[in-house]
């Protein structure tokens, strides 16, 4: 219901009904007050528009039984000439609005319009306040939409079976959470989560990162090094960006899935390792396999379990929950009250298509929570004032966001990213690590 409309006058209240009705809200309408106050309760979702002199209970004691069940809810009063101090009293009560009759139907329309429009915003901030205090840290894959209770049922059900994994998502999905997810809920809790981004790590020195070297065993190996492989002897090896792979590590990695076992560099040592890998790739490797760029053995071996996580723009019903758990992040972390909404980070966030899913989302929410979106309207007044942003921390929160923004639009592209900024590479490489950007989640 959108509007309940009380007048005692059967006519006046039949016609303005009608109107309402034929301007395409839905009404409830009520003949007193009485009759009002026994179906409304605090659940009620939309505005109330009350006549003011009625008999019995009048409209300025139901406009204050009713704040007092919801102190949100938009009250539009409808008085007659001598009743203008009444609606002032009320007016400084809380009333959200008074007409005064006789009154034009476009007067009305007006009225419940914008008192709708407010109570959409209100309601949204109470979603989002809840979704912020009852959406747990360490909850992963935050949804409520079907697909993302599918999701974290399949999750439940493979975390256990030491099984190699395959995770496929576009960027910023929340690979790395399905990863510690499965990691989490396994019997290898207990032991390290290895995490290797193929994508981040220079191709000369990716093998002696992953199997480890002896002394001398190339210019430079003045002593042993551990190979992340054997780091997470009976934990979970996470290779994400796999897709990066080359080839002739490629052949590597099947021997060690296959066989469980690695050869540091420099030795002809054959060390067992019990290990669980997740892969995670932002393309679909069966793609690749088809165009010759991945070996098809390794796809099979790695697709003993595939869990296809679903970009942001399929769960847009998730959106208001996981901006409500990031913008109460956010607001923590930076140690200020989370903001109200407005109707355009509202519109925003339904229309907008989350490219870079729900890493862009919880980068939104940050600027959202410092004041930085372009919709936050500037502060009215110095106690406004002391709830947003100093200028330091605006431009620092600009200038991240506007590497971001590069980064995303050259897909990491380092040389790419650097002709876009206009900086150095020394200087770009100071500011990731500064505003601690990983340009390899952009690949």
């Amino acid at each position: 219901m959108d509007v309940a409309f009380i007048d005692d006058d059967d006519a006046l209240r039949a016609a303005n009904t009608q109107a309402l009705m034929l301007a395409g809200y839905a009404v409830a309408p009520y003949h007193s007050a009485a009759a009002a106050l026994a179906e409304l309760d605090a659940s009620f979702s939309g505005i109330v528009v009350s006549d003011v002199r009625m008999p019995g209970m009048d409209g300025l004691e139901l406009f204050r039984r009713l704040k007092r069940m919801d102190a949100d809810l938009p009250i539009v009063l409808i008085t007659g000439h001598g009743d203008i101090a009444m609606a002032v009293e009320a007016m400084r009560e809380g009333a959200y609005d008074f007409i005064a009759k006789p009154y034009a139907l476009d007067r009305l329309l007006g009225a419940v319009r914008h008192a709708l429009e407010k109570r959409r915003l209100v309601l949204d901030n109470r979603a989002l306040r809840q979704a912020a205090e009852t959406a747990s840290v360490d909850m992963p894959l935050l949804g409520t939409t079907p697909v993302m209770e599918r999701l974290r049922q399949t999750l439940r059900q493979i975390a256990d079976a030491d099984i190699d994994v395959l995770v496929e998502g576009e960027t910023g999905s929340g690979k790395e959470v399905v990863a510690s997810a499965l990691h989490r809920w396994s019997r290898r809790m207990a032991r390290p989560l290895v995490a290797v981004n193929c994508g981040a790590v220079p191709e000369t020195v990716i093998e002696s990162e992953l199997f480890g070297h002896e002394p001398g065993a190339f210019t430079g190996a003045v002593k042993k090094r551990v190979g992340r492989i054997e780091h997470a002897h009976g934990g979970t090896l996470f290779l994400d960006e796999i897709e990066a792979m080359s080839p002739a590590l490629q052949v590597k990695l099947l021997r060690v899935l296959e066989a469980r076992e690695i050869t540091p560099l420099g030795t002809n040592e054959i060390r067992k390792v019990d290990i669980r890998v997740v892969a995670a790739s932002k393309v679909y490797l069966q793609e690749l396999v088809r165009r010759g760029s991945f070996r098809e053995d390794l796809y099979y071996r790695l697709h003993v379990a595939a869990v296809r996580i679903p970009p942001l723009r399929e769960r847009k019903a998730d959106v208001p929950l996981l901006f409500g758990h990031f913008l109460g992040q956010a607001a923590k972390r930076f140690r200020r009250p989370a903001p109200l909404i407005t109707a355009a980070t509202r519109d925003h966030l339904a229309n907008h298509d989350w490219p870079g899913n729900v890493r862009e989302l919880a980068h939104y929410a940050e600027r959202v929570a410092l004041g930085l979106a372009d919709d936050i309207p500037p502060p009215a007044s110095a106690e406004d004032d002391a709830s947003t942003a100093s200028l330091p921390e605006r431009m620092e929160a600009y200038e991240a966001a506007q590497i971001r923004n590069a980064l995303a639009a050259t897909h990491g592209d380092i040389q790419a990213t650097l002709k876009r900024l206009g900086i150095p590479r020394k200087t770009l490489y100071d500011k990731l690590r500064r505003h601690d950007i990983d340009q390899g989640a952009y690949r």
